[in-house]
C-alpha cells in the first residue's frame, strides 16, 4: 500500500539540516552546548562528595552529580551533532578547496565532543570550545561575513 501511495504522489526531494529546506545554518548552537559541557564540567569539579556515613547527603550528592552529568553527556552529543551537521550538510566542494584543513577541523571538534563525554576534564572542554570557535571563523567566512565569536557564559 505505502508503495503505491509513494508512486501515486511522488514529490521532489529536498535536503536541509532540519529535513526541510530551511537553509538555516549557524554553528551558535554548538558553541552554547559546548560551553554548557564546559560548566557542567567545571561544577562536578567543584562538587565536594559528603562526609561518611550521611546518608542523606549521599543521596543529595548522587542526586546532583548524576543531574550534571546527564547535562554534560546531552549538550556533548548536542554539540557534536550540530557540528557534524555543518560538516556534512553546508560546506561544500568549494569550501574544501578554500579550506584544505576543513576535514580534520570537524573531525577533531567531534572527536574533543567524545572527549568532554568520556572524562571531566575542563582542557577537553577549553580546547573543544576552541575548535569550535575555528569552525564559527571558516563557517561565517565561507558565507561572506564577518561574525564576531562570543562566549556567553
Amino acid at each position: 500500500m505505502w508503495n503505491r501511495l509513494v508512486d501515486r504522489f511522488s514529490a521532489p526531494t529536498a535536503e536541509a539540516h532540519c529535513d526541510g529546506p530551511c537553509g538555516v545554518y549557524d554553528p551558535a548552537s554548538a558553541r552554547i552546548a559546548a560551553e554548557a559541557v564546559r560548566s557542567m564540567t567545571k561544577k562536578i569539579g567543584d562538587l565536594t562528595p559528603p562526609a561518611a556515613g550521611d546518608a542523606a547527603a549521599l543521596v543529595a550528592y548522587s542526586n546532583t552529580i548524576s543531574r550534571f552529568v546527564s547535562i554534560k553527556e546531552e549538550q556533548a552529543e548536542l554539540a557534536k551533532r550540530e557540528i557534524l551537521v555543518l560538516w556534512t550538510d553546508f560546506f561544500k566542494p568549494e569550501h574544501l578547496e578554500a579550506n584544505p584543513d576543513l576535514h580534520d577541523l570537524f573531525w577533531n571538534a567531534a572527536k574533543l565532543c567524545s572527549a568532554a563525554k568520556q572524562n571531566v576534564d575542563p582542557k577537553a572542554c577549553d580546547d573543544l570550545i576552541s575548535a569550535i570557535e575555528k569552525i564559527h571563523n571558516t563557517f561565517w567566512s565561507a558565507k561572506g561575513r564577518d561574525v564576531e565569536f562570543f562566549l556567553a557564559g
